[in-house]
């Protein structure tokens, strides 16, 4: 039984990949994408299910298979989608970059284990939730709402402390 086929096709200058699968017996389909850059230009899909009491099978799905990959890939030559393949749009999604952030200039003292602009945030708001919990630091948070638990305000040591301040410690 083929699986499928996979062709790539150079075209004004633009490498398409033509994919062609057979679903199996259970979900009879022929799928045909085509692609540029990892953009899905065109698909075609053709149900086989009223030939599956055919004799040889196999033989007939393959051949549909070779058509449909075929045809695809004379549409594409006849210029059928060259305003989708080569539209401002398109290109845009194919040259697109993922931005990449700059870290942030250091600032934070040698003992702080971040930057100390990444630090500075709403501590009364994150405070009257009760998800500010000082890290290894000196002084203490101050309570500023009497909902806090007094375990928000002490001085921790490690991450399991923390962790343990946080959620509250549970009896064993």
């Amino acid at each position: 039984m083929v699986l499928g086929f996979n062709h790539n096709i150079t075209y004004k200058s633009e490498i398409f990949h033509v994919q062609t699968e057979d679903s199996g017996v259970d979900n009879p389909h022929i799928i045909t994408l085509l692609y540029r850059g990892g953009v899905i230009i065109c698909s075609q899909k053709t149900d086989y299910s009223d030939i599956l009491k055919t004799d040889n099978l196999e033989t007939v799905v393959e051949e549909l298979m070779k058509e449909q990959h075929k045809l695809m890939m004379r549409r594409l030559k006849a210029g059928e989608f060259d305003e989708k393949a080569f539209s401002f749009k398109a290109q845009l999604l194919e040259n697109y970059e993922i931005p990449v952030l700059e870290p942030l200039a250091e600032t934070a003292h040698e003992s702080a284990p971040f930057p100390s602009q990444q630090i500075e945030a709403d501590t009364t708001s994150l405070q009257s939730y009760g998800l500010l919990v000082p890290l290894m630091g000196d002084t203490p948070v101050a309570q500023k709402n009497e909902n806090v638990p007094p375990e928000v305000g002490k001085k921790v040591e490690n991450l399991d402390e923390a962790i343990l301040s946080f959620f509250g410690a549970r009896e064993k």
